[in-house]
């Protein structure tokens, strides 16, 4: 099965090649990498150097974040980020965003190998040209982020409620909070929107949006034993370009852990959801 072309080929692989080029800051990306990968049970993102067991407090307090970050961010500990923000200082938010991308380009991975699309966007595993000077920040929420939000090939109620599924399970209380205009000018509506915790059983849900809630799910709680049958549906009621718009929404949609890992999600209302638009440019628009 051929991949629609997507420049989303060419962002992975700025991602992958991210990487410190200080011999400190180098380790302890290397350690990101490889404990992220081990708690996912997948392929860790490549790096120049290895890093075996943690060698210092640091290194300590780094890979007991990126371990729970991994595992499952809504239960990081206030003990937690105070041990990251201690070690770190400044730097700490940096290391999260790493963690961001050693956590997540691999679930990409194991996505579109499931759906048959690897060859077409893990090039980066033959060999990469090392980028130590981009921020990794910027390049995230400047560049890669928007470019997937550009994506439009699937449609906007769908990718809400993908959306809202990713911020239940890591339980970003902003993202709870917020509603998509498009989605709901498209046929969004709370009534809809409640069935996502039970979506197996719901009657308002169509087994298409049945089948992209299950794969949100796996690669979100089970990357490494995606269920066949899933990948399967997917790409039986899913075009090309939906289904890898699908998997690299549900990573855009988990760059909420940064966010949740730092205990800075908190919502912009008091109560209630706040309605926004995800422009053509790829960026969220507040009323």
């Amino acid at each position: 099965m051929a991949a629609p072309v997507s420049a989303q080929t060419d962002q992975l692989a700025r991602l992958v090649a991210l990487f410190p080029g200080s011999q400190p800051e180098a380790r302890i990306a290397a350690l990101i990498r490889r404990v992220c990968a081990e708690t996912l049970s997948l392929p860790p993102l490549p790096a120049p150097l290895e890093a075996g067991a943690p060698e210092s407090e640091t290194e300590v307090a780094v890979a007991e974040f990126a371990e729970q970050f991994s595992a499952d961010v809504s239960a990081v500990t206030g003990a937690q980020r105070s041990r990251l923000v201690k070690q770190l200082g400044d730097g700490a938010f940096g290391a999260v965003v790493s963690m961001y991308i050693a956590d997540f380009v691999p679930r990409v991975r194991a996505g579109l190998e499931a759906l048959g699309f690897g060859s077409e966007y893990v090039g980066w595993v033959n060999g990469v040209a090392w980028d130590h000077s981009t921020n990794p920040a910027n390049l995230v929420f400047n560049d890669f982020l928007p470019a997937v939000a550009r994506m439009r090939a699937l449609d906007p109620v769908t990718s809400e409620l993908v959306r809202l599924r990713g911020a239940a399970q890591h339980n970003c209380r902003l993202c709870k909070s917020l509603r998509e205009g498009t989605a709901l000018d498209a046929g969004g509506s709370e009534t809809l929107y409640d069935e996502i915790g039970r979506f197996e059983a719901s009657r308002l849900l169509d087994d298409r949006v049945k089948a992209a809630l299950r794969y949100t799910d796996g690669l979100i709680w089970t990357p490494a034993h995606l269920a066949v049958d899933d990948a399967a549906e997917v790409r039986s009621r899913f075009s090309d370009a939906e289904a890898v718009e699908l998997t690299f929404d549900i990573m855009r949609n988990a760059s909420n852990k940064v966010a949740v890992a730092l205990g800075a999600d908190a919502p912009r209302v008091e109560q209630g959801t706040e309605r926004y638009l995800l422009g053509a440019d790829g960026q969220t628009v507040f009323s």
